[in-house]
């Protein structure tokens, strides 16, 4: 039974290597994988747009509940047996480091992985402080 739905930009070679990492290691079939820079693909049965999907990486739970960021890391971690390591992502400190070091990797990764972007297409548009907190 599938456990998290990924959308993950497969023109990414960073995320590319972490989702073939994660594909070997899912030997129960918990994850269904969709690559967002696939052609064809359209988020509007999603809810999302391409740019939403594009800003950090998504998860989706079977009763549709949307994850993002860092929890769809711990997530996928879980689903193929790795639940030590989403222990150790969730103490205080190694959380909150995790998560900023996530967000300023999601808005530079563009740049980061060497592909071409002008400026609004390389930066995820930033996050208010209030949406930050509650997370």
């Amino acid at each position: 039974m599938t456990q998290l739905q990924v959308y993950f930009d497969g023109d990414c070679p960073l995320c590319r290597r972490e989702i073939a990492l994660l594909r070997r290691l899912d030997r129960r079939g918990r994850i269904a994988f969709e690559d967002i820079a696939a052609p064809g693909f359209d988020p509007a049965p999603l809810g999302r747009t391409r740019d939403e999907l594009m800003a950090s990486i998504h998860g989706r739970l079977p009763d549709g509940t949307w994850v993002e960021g860092v929890e769809v890391f711990r997530r996928l971690y879980a689903a193929v047996g790795l639940g030590p390591v989403v222990t150790l992502s969730r103490l205080p400190g190694v959380s909150s480091a995790l998560d900023v070091a996530y967000r300023l990797f999601a808005r530079n990764r563009l740049r980061l992985t060497g592909r071409r972007c002008d400026d609004a297409a390389c930066a995820a548009p930033p996050r208010s402080l209030a949406a930050r907190v509650r997370r």
